[in-house]
């Protein structure tokens, strides 16, 4: 059954895209997370009075939330190209 299999299935560009597809989930994944960290701290230390802190966590969630806005740019350019 897997000899007639390798005859339709391009295992290495199956392979890779696993692997992007992985990586890419964990990443995007990852980024956000950090971004809703940085959102959150951002805030609370404001309220604590502590700037330097709060400046500190919104610059890690701006970053964040970029890194996934460029991640879904990336991902429909990659798609739209096809």
């Amino acid at each position: 059954m897997l000899a007639f299999a390798d005859q339709l299935v391009d295992w290495a560009a199956l392979g890779k895209v696993v692997v992007a597809a992985l990586v890419a989930g964990i990443g995007v994944t990852a980024a956000f997370s950090l971004a809703v960290l940085g959102a959150t701290r951002s805030v609370e230390m404001r309220r604590a009075n502590r700037g330097a802190e709060a400046s500190g966590f919104a610059v890690l969630g701006v970053l964040a939330a970029a890194a996934c806005v460029g991640a879904i740019v990336v991902g429909i350019i990659v798609m739209s190209s096809k």
